[in-house]
């Protein structure tokens, strides 16, 4: 028995009625409360009847009686309001801090245990995800609405860290969007880098240069430590000496080059390719924030990341080597991506904020228009007959897969509590 399933069996109201505490009074549930995933009791603001007496308070959920002393709740005034202790097991009196009898229900014989035995199949499965092989018992709507819950959800576990940067940043939402930008143009394998990169250069620094493309790739490339001051090339000893004067005028330090990762990226993702399509989009773009908010269409969004290189990255990779003439833009899948992962969050938190409804109908739309990311897990639940055209579903099964499946959080999912209701029926 896990505590994780009587938090279950309570929420939900799946105890058998005619219940009584181990005292023997009748205890009735009127309302079992507001579970608490934080610290301190179970759920609160429960409300429930022993005998004829109406109680409203906090309910404490074990699996024996005496995790109430191995979890030092006597030793915690917290736990002096509990109104209801409930068990699998009572193996022992147990008092408050205040020397208190606490009323205990004791539940073993007081739910279908056929639950409890599914529940089990569920958690000891070895598939991809637990209910693999019954996730096709599952009704589409019940699914899809779940699906709806889980995109929301996932743009609200990401507003926190936004918000927490906001904070730090006085509310500057250009300079923090401009930060979360940077380190999305990392695309995972150089986020740090680009994340550290970005918090070096004021964004009032860059605007002193903005109409100057070349001082841009100055203050980045000479800033991300990628500029040698013993180089044979034309170009790089050109913005090694710009950055030279940028570093002495702004008092920078720079970044050390070994923190960028090169191995096993495809050329056209390296950091230096990156760096260039991102002081370009700085360099073409004023109050990018703003006219990310704006935009009412997604062909204008997409069209605001539109961004090349400098002519000498036309022809170069990397510094001093040259390569076949290719424009560099930036593709239109990592264009998805900068969309899907901080444009569309923070176009919702800014919702949020705002108390707009319709920007965050607009972001969710956007969503709905942006092809499906493709990687593994997303064919993954493809084999398994999911819809992954729009990346609003795919953002939503990746969210599922990582914060639900991934962590067998089976009794906190739609899904798998669809599944104990088929035993219960």
């Amino acid at each position: 028995m896990t505590e994780e399933f009587i938090h279950y069996l309570w929420k939900y109201k799946l105890l058998y009625p005619n219940l009584f505490l181990v005292s023997g009074e009748a205890v009735t549930v009127l309302d079992p409360g507001m579970h608490n995933t934080n610290s301190g009791p179970d759920f609160f603001n429960a409300k429930i009847k022993i005998d004829d007496t109406l109680w409203a308070g906090n309910v404490e959920i074990h699996v024996k009686s005496s995790d109430w002393y191995s979890h030092k709740h006597h030793l915690d005034k917290a736990y002096d309001n509990i109104i209801l202790h409930i068990v699998h097991q009572d193996d022992r009196l147990i008092e408050t801090k205040s020397k208190q009898p606490v009323a205990t229900l004791e539940i073993n014989k007081n739910y279908n245990h056929s639950l409890y035995e599914c529940y089990q199949d569920i958690m000891n499965s070895r598939h991809w995800i637990a209910c693999e092989k019954l996730f096709n018992n599952i009704d589409r709507f019940v699914i899809n609405n779940w699906l709806d819950r889980l995109l929301v959800e996932r743009l609200e576990t990401k507003a926190i860290e936004i918000q927490s940067q906001l904070r730090f940043n006085k509310n500057n939402w250009e300079r923090t969007f401009y930060e979360f930008l940077a380190r999305n143009f990392g695309f995972k394998v150089n986020t740090l880098p680009f994340d550290l990169l970005a918090k070096s250069l004021s964004l009032n620094y860059l605007a002193n240069h903005k109409n100057s493309l070349f001082q841009l790739e100055a203050l980045f490339f000479g800033q991300a430590g990628l500029l040698s001051s013993t180089t044979k090339d034309e170009y790089e000893q050109k913005l090694y000496n710009e950055y030279s004067f940028f570093k002495h005028k702004y008092r920078l330090t720079t970044m050390d080059p070994h923190l960028w990762r090169f191995m096993r990226l495809r050329p056209s993702n390296f950091p230096t390719i990156r760096i260039a399509q991102f002081a370009n989009l700085v360099h073409k773009s004023s109050h990018l924030f703003s006219k990310v908010l704006e935009a009412v269409s997604i062909k204008e969004l997409i069209g605001l990341f539109d961004v090349s290189v400098s002519e000498y990255w036309k022809n170069h990779f990397s510094f001093g080597k040259k390569s076949a003439l290719r424009p560099k833009k930036l593709g239109k899948d990592s264009v998805y991506l900068v969309i899907i992962n901080t444009v569309i969050p923070f176009m919702f938190v800014y919702a949020q904020t705002r108390k707009d409804q319709l920007l965050a109908d607009r972001s969710l739309r956007f969503l709905e228009q942006i092809p499906g990311e493709s990687n593994s897990v997303i064919r993954k639940w493809e084999s398994l007959g999911m819809s992954c055209r729009t990346a609003f579903n795919t953002q939503a099964l990746l969210h599922l897969k990582s914060e639900y499946c991934s962590r067998k959080k089976c009794l906190s999912c739609a899904i798998g509590n669809e599944l104990l209701k088929q035993v219960e029926k």
